[in-house]
């Protein structure tokens, strides 16, 4: 009879916790204490594990960037921004497609969080959308991914937690994601004329109503001026941020910060959106995200370590290599393994369980750290809207109302674009380290 391991019963263990739907950071923790359990050890080291898994400087972006998109919501800086757009790119071919796009992509990059993203700004783009003329169901594979695919571009929680696993530079990694991230935007926009418009509804709110032009009775120009004028400050924030990072004014953890105080500044001394009851929700909310994402890094600390004291890493990675002499090969299956992944669990969670075992074989064969995480991040986001099971899928059908079925079959175009978007920024490594090398 083979036997296995405590590593390998950890992993088949915490598979199970999941099928039984409980909660994935308990799943890791009990999984992870029987383990500890089989191999003889006290439970006594279990605190000193989760301290020394959380109490990691770079950690502490989490809960500020969490803060700070939850502060730009209530305070209306987002309002603002999405507005600006809705004038500058609203009357362009693709209407509120394009308009979708770029509110996603940037909300998303702001929350820190696919499936929040399609639940806070998704029925607003989903409707407007309609009455353009788009089908429901490809309005919210839109919303979906774009939800999804913010999670590559900077500020992201993700590249946060990937650097701080891989002990690789929060910095450089926010510059390598900026031009693979725009390029998987470019190639949503490029999906928008495959998708078949119709009229709008008879008998349903104009999308002025739904989203309305703010002065248009003025000239373009002039609208657009206005717009920007109004949102400046808001789309200041990731001049603010990432400017101070690439000049290295503060580090990445740092720039968390900076980025709750600007959004308090803005929201206190500007737009006077400010309230005590605002402040609190605000921070009621944060703090109840950034508790469920802390959670699962505490017990990912104590399911790690089991990871390295029992050599799963080395049992696992060399049955990776062993699999082929063709590092292409490789990589398409680390990458089949992220996206099965990402239908299931949080992008947290993946990464937590899965880089421990494949950035040994990254750095076997060579691989660029920064590369493989820009990589790996896409493959994440790609995992979130894929049928049948992609998380941002049933947030997306509870919003609209629609069979879970229609919404995945709006999001197969994305779907395929995105796959393309990863097999170039694989096959290039250039889009990502171009960048990094030029800032250095």
């Amino acid at each position: 009879m083979f036997d296995l391991g405590a590593g390998t019963q950890m992993l088949i263990l915490f598979f199970v916790f999941l099928v039984l739907r409980l909660p994935v950071a308990f799943s890791l923790g009990l999984s992870a204490l029987y383990a500890m359990w089989t191999l003889g050890f006290g439970l006594d080291l279990v605190g000193d594990l989760i301290t020394a898994g959380i109490t990691k400087f770079s950690l502490l972006a989490i809960p500020f960037f969490i803060l700070a998109g939850t502060l730009m919501g209530s305070l209306g800086i987002a309002e603002r921004m999405i507005r600006f757009f809705r004038v500058l790119i609203g009357s362009l071919p693709g209407g509120m497609g394009v308009v979708g796009t770029v509110v996603c992509l940037f909300w998303g990059a702001v929350s820190g969080s696919g499936p929040a993203s399609v639940a806070a700004i998704g029925p607003l783009i989903i409707k407007g959308m309609e009455e353009d003329g788009y089908s429901r169901a490809f309005a919210a594979g839109l919303v979906c991914t774009g939800a999804a695919l913010s999670i590559v571009i900077p500020p992201s929680i993700g590249l946060v937690i990937y650097g701080v696993i891989a002990e690789t530079s929060i910095s450089e990694l926010f510059i390598a994601a900026i031009i693979p991230g725009f390029f998987m935007g470019l190639l949503m926009l490029a999906t928008l004329p495959f998708a078949k418009k119709s009229g709008a509804p008879a008998g349903a709110p104009s999308l002025d109503r739904l989203m309305p032009m703010p002065d248009a009775e003025l000239g373009y120009g002039q609208r657009v001026m206005k717009a920007f004028i109004s949102s400046f400050w808001g789309l200041m924030t990731p001049v603010v941020i990432l400017g101070g990072i690439y000049s290295g004014a503060f580090t990445p953890t740092e720039a968390a910060l900076v980025a709750t105080v600007y959004a308090l500044a803005v929201g206190g001394l500007v737009y006077r959106t400010l309230t005590f009851d605002g402040l609190y929700r605000s921070l009621s909310d944060a703090a109840a995200s950034s508790a469920v994402v802390m959670l699962v890094v505490a017990y990912a600390s104590l399911f790690g370590w089991v990871v390295t004291v029992d050599d799963v890493i080395g049992q696992y990675s060399q049955a990776l290599l062993g699999l082929s002499h063709n590092e292409w090969v490789i990589l398409a299956v680390i990458m089949l393994v992220i996206l099965v992944a990402g239908m299931f669990m949080d992008a947290v969670t993946i990464m937590f369980i899965c880089l421990p075992i494949f950035l040994p074989v990254a750095r076997e064969l060579g691989w660029d750290p920064v590369w493989f995480g820009i990589v790996v991040m896409i493959n994440l986001a790609i995992g979130l809207f894929t049928p049948p099971v992609g998380i941002n899928l049933y947030v997306a059908a509870n919003v609209t109302r629609l069979p879970l079925e229609r919404v995945a079959q709006g999001a197969v175009p994305f779907l395929l674009t995105a796959l393309l978007g990863l097999v170039i920024v694989a096959a290039f490594p250039q889009m990502s380290q171009f960048l990094v090398e030029v800032l250095r």
